[in-house]
């Protein structure tokens, strides 16, 4: 692995905003002294602007590049942004977005003075831009889209509650989040190389596999929802499973499907699963004959037949661990097209899983070639491949990262690990309703 791939130049450039000091800076209003920030203009010449209907969001939430989360370069460019926030820290921060009041283009609002002094603070619009300014033009909305992307937010260049929240977490938190998160990916490092491996970033909801220190593949991915937490784990992909059984965790049966029988008994049959008692190979009994408002989970067993209904699809990633999660298909491809995709009971969902699947099987004797996964799903018969080369794999919590030109990442710290409330995940009213809770691990 190199350590650098041409990151110094632009971060030494964004690392020169902050130098020097002035009386500004001393008493909090550091922006005073970059040129372009002075007293607001008060003469009444304001843009007249129209408002534009909303923009359309565009899903571009995967990384850019081959560079692994878990590598020196991401390494030196994590230190190159920490650098660059205490620079900002040491200069007083950057000033907080007044009010609760949506912000949208065609607005000629006092709040768009601090709108524009906040994303000058982190790069997003340029600073040969004016912040005495108060219309909400077509280069300011460029600038909050530019935010939201680097934030994992909607990008309808409006500065709705979620962007508003995300703008107004303070400098200090996100240099803190950056230290917290260099250090995640410092661990990672540190472990003992291997030259494929597989690795989650849960709170970014995306999949990289890596090979020979290079990615070659990213898929978006839907993770646990709160309170069904997608654990940080190390395991090994020893098997890959076609057309599976899903034998439902006792935790889902509990919670999620006995409690929904109560009241919606024909649930079973419109889902083609079976009822077991014992063990999942135990007898298979008549699901009219249990109370379900008193089923025991450790004696009733549910089994979903195979089939493109199966919550796991057609094939499921097999990774023994002590969680009894794993990685899989699903039928509910729609919710991929979603930002925030924290749906699951605590499994990993991955789009496009089967060219990650036949990436996983590719060096095993009959399948170096490409298509025979599609193969065996035209055959429509179970099967479990072992693999003689099994992939380690990785579910990590990164919520802050640096690419090598200079583009700085967040993501709202969806199970509270960041230690800081203001970074967690903030309600989009405007975002669509997270399907009902039920089987899919």
């Amino acid at each position: 692995m190199t350590f650098s791939r041409g990151l110094g130049l632009a971060l030494f450039a964004a690392l020169a905003v902050w130098s020097g000091t002035s009386a500004a800076a001393q008493d909090g209003n550091w922006w005073d002294g970059i040129t372009g920030f002075g007293p607001p203009d008060y003469s009444g010449k304001r843009a007249s602007l129209e408002r534009t209907p909303p923009r359309q969001d565009t899903l571009n939430d995967l990384r850019p590049n081959d560079i692994p989360w878990r590598s020196d370069e991401m390494l030196a460019a994590m230190e190159q942004a920490i650098a660059r926030y205490e620079g900002i820290v040491n200069k007083g921060g950057w000033p907080a977005i007044p009010g609760n009041r949506m912000l949208r283009p065609g607005d000629d609002d006092e709040r768009v003075s601090y709108l524009r002094r906040r994303l000058m603070a982190t790069g997003e619009l340029p600073r040969s831009s004016s912040y005495n300014d108060y219309g909400f033009d077509s280069g300011l909305e460029q600038a909050v889209i530019r935010f939201q992307e680097n934030n994992g937010l909607r990008t309808n260049g409006r500065v709705d509650q979620p962007t508003l929240a995300a703008l107004n977490i303070t400098a200090e938190e996100r240099l803190a989040q950056l230290k917290l998160n260099h250090a995640r990916i410092l661990e990672l490092v540190q472990l003992p190389p291997e030259e494929r491996y597989v690795l989650v970033n849960v709170p970014a909801f995306q999949l990289e596999a890596v090979e020979r220190y290079q990615t070659v593949l990213r898929h978006r991915v839907i993770v646990g929802r709160q309170g069904r937490d997608t654990p940080s784990l190390k395991a090994t992909i020893r098997n890959l499973n076609f057309f599976p059984f899903w034998r439902v965790p006792d935790s889902v049966a509990k919670l999620d499907v006995f409690p929904r029988l109560v009241n919606e008994p024909d649930y079973l049959q419109k889902e083609h699963i079976r009822v077991v008692r014992g063990d999942f190979n135990g007898p298979e009994i008549d699901p009219s004959s249990i109370d379900w408002s008193q089923a025991d989970a450790r004696v009733i067993k549910l089994k979903q037949d195979p089939g493109p209904q199966n919550a796991l699809g057609l094939v499921r990633i097999d990774m023994q661990n002590e969680h009894g999660v794993y990685m899989h298909d699903t039928p509910m491809k729609p919710l991929f097209q979603q930002r925030a995709r924290a749906f699951s009971a605590g499994c990993v969902r991955v789009q496009d899983v089967f060219q990650l699947v036949e990436w996983l099987a590719k060096y095993e004797p009959g399948w170096e070639n490409p298509g025979q996964v599609q193969a065996v799903l035209d055959m429509g018969q179970a099967l479990d491949l072992q693999l003689t080369r099994p992939v380690p794999v990785y579910f990590a919590y990164i919520t802050a990262w640096a690419e090598p030109d200079g583009r700085i990442s967040f993501r709202p710290d969806i199970y509270r690990r960041d230690g800081a409330v203001a970074m967690a995940d903030v309600f989009d009213p405007d975002a669509p309703p997270p399907p009902s809770a039920g089987l899919a691990p």
